[in-house]
């Protein structure tokens, strides 16, 4: 197999605004990241992933740009940027860049043109169409909006002051090519790239047989003609990384955009456990493993992650968030750790920080919720009963602001944050984590040095056993003469595990686990996660 950098490397996630704020505004800022880089370096990260930080109205928190070329004065300035990108390097670490170039904020020059009559020579910079099909989008009832300007609808596969860029038009390609060029040169080390299977669209817009699945929006016809041009025009002619937001794709499809002969991208997020898993599903969840295991394995690369911006904290929505918190979060972080693929940690994962509930709506700040809210309400919902079925996926649960100490505003800020802190700041927050030796930052931080020092963690198969086990997630790696076993007891209650004598005759040493005292055998504990190396 061929050995990358990146393959190599973990990823932190910095969500900015709700990092470290050093102005008071209630907003994290680039100053924020750039005080915090020592901790982020403690932890032992390779690469750092800053979402969108371009000039925007901020509708969509960031992803409608209205300039890509500028930093978002919420965010800081171009110098913040630039002094921001020569600390990350001094640090011996990468940083890549949201690349959001689907859509465009409504506010966009591009956009004010396109709109302004239908012979603007930048009309076809977007999508018009005299009539609406019957498709629907991320966040709101249909894709289509009437603009009265010029009587025609223009597309939007997100909120409506998000217009879909006209990817056939290879005028809007070169416009995106030269602005990526213009961050590459400025040193930055790659691009996660926001919902890049959407570029596409279904020739006609056909009606869909049924709007509400709406996987029509991606994988289309024409999506790798565009990124393979895209990495001959801009990408191969940089040592960079890449990473694809993929939504509705199978393992066969993923190995399109990330296959090492296909000179598109590099890696790729798929969403069958974050968009298809609400809770936890142990049965799923090694399916979804072997499938993308035994498809991708040596010939493209894929990523391990659990929660984001837009997923619930993983502790919550898949462990146990009270008295199996710090447990469930040391399980979850070795099995990222130990599967196949990249491990991508998001901000305050590292210290187990739960997700929230706030009071009412007008407390959250996710459009996608608000606008969920809305349409439900209209249908003569009971109000309490809509917001109760969308609290436990509201994206508001991932975005409160990191906890860095018990203080007012957890340390975020010494102004008034822009969504509510976690009311459990005083006793989750990362004064904390760092004064206790057996916390889950050092968890982590232990669970990325192994992954340094062991090549096993990166390049060695992945072979599961106990695949009945209701309770058990058990698996080899395996590189040359190095064996390791992964044992995991994803549950609030202890249980046997039987391994095979082949397995358990091997065992030579205790490479890591989340519980002090092992001398029950192999009777786990609650969310108990045991990693050996065998002879």
């Amino acid at each position: 197999m061929k050995k990358t950098w990146w393959k190599e490397a973990v990823v932190y996630q910095v969500y900015w605004r709700s990092f470290y704020d050093t102005d008071g505004d209630g907003y994290g800022d680039l100053d924020g990241v750039i005080q915090k880089l020592d901790y982020i370096k403690e932890l032992g990260i390779d690469v750092i992933w800053l979402n969108p930080i371009y000039g925007s109205p901020d509708v969509d928190n960031g992803y409608d740009i209205s300039d890509y070329r500028s930093v978002m004065a919420k965010a800081g300035t171009m110098e913040t940027f630039d002094r921001l990108l020569k600390k990350v390097h001094e640090r011996g670490m990468r940083l890549i860049m949201d690349l959001v170039v689907n859509h465009t904020s409504d506010q966009h020059p591009w956009f004010v043109e396109s709109r302004s009559s239908k012979d603007n020579p930048k009309r076809d910079y977007y999508i018009w169409h005299q009539e609406a099909n019957n498709w629907r989008s991320y966040f709101t009832p249909s894709t289509w909006e009437l603009d009265p300007i010029t009587g025609e609808y223009y597309f939007h596969s997100f909120a409506t002051e998000q217009p879909d860029l006209n990817w056939a038009n290879p005028k809007v390609r070169e416009e995106v090519y030269d602005m990526m060029r213009f961050w590459l040169d400025k040193g930055i080390d790659g691009f996660r790239m926001d919902v890049i299977n959407l570029l596409a669209k279904q020739a006609g817009f056909p009606d869909a047989e049924n709007p509400d699945v709406i996987s029509y929006l991606g994988n289309n016809p024409g999506i790798h003609e565009y990124l393979q041009e895209m990495h001959d025009k801009v990408l191969k002619h940089y040592d960079v990384f890449t990473v694809g937001e993929i939504p509705f794709v199978t393992p066969e499809d993923g190995l399109l955009y990330v296959g090492e002969d296909r000179g598109e991208l590099h890696t790729m997020f798929h969403f069958e456990v974050c968009d298809y898993m609400a809770h936890w599903d142990m049965a799923k969840f090694k399916d979804i493993q072997k499938r993308w295991y035994e498809g991708m394995w040596g010939k493209g690369w894929n990523s391990q992650f659990l929660n984001n911006h837009d997923h619930t904290r993983l502790v919550t929505r898949f462990g146990n968030d009270k008295e199996y918190r710090i447990e469930s979060a040391k399980l979850f972080a070795t099995l990222l750790h130990t599967l196949p693929g990249m491990p991508y940690i998001y901000q305050g994962e590292e210290i187990g920080m739960t997700g929230v509930r706030f009071d009412s709506i007008d407390d959250y700040n996710d459009i996608a919720m608000r606008n969920k809210y809305k349409e439900e309400m209209e249908k003569g919902r009971d109000p309490q009963e809509v917001f109760e079925s969308l609290l436990h996926l509201s994206r508001d649960n991932s975005r409160t602001p990191v906890q860095w100490d018990s203080s007012d505003n957890a340390g975020f800020s010494s102004g008034s944050p822009w969504i509510k802190i976690n009311p459990n700041y005083n006793r989750i927050n990362v004064a904390e984590a760092l004064g206790d030796p057996n916390s889950v930052f050092y968890y982590y931080k232990k669970l990325i040095q192994l992954r340094k020092q062991n090549e096993v963690m990166v390049y060695g198969s992945y072979e599961p056993i106990l695949e009945d086990h209701q309770q058990i997630y058990a698996y080899l790696r395996v590189l040359d003469d190095k064996k390791w076993l992964v044992v995991l007891n994803v549950s609030d209650q202890s249980t046997a595990c039987e391994l095979p004598e082949s397995v358990s005759s091997g065992i030579k040493e205790l490479i890591i686990g989340n519980y002090e005292d092992q001398s029950n055998g192999f009777n786990l504990k609650p969310y108990e996660a045991r990693v050996y190396a065998l002879k």
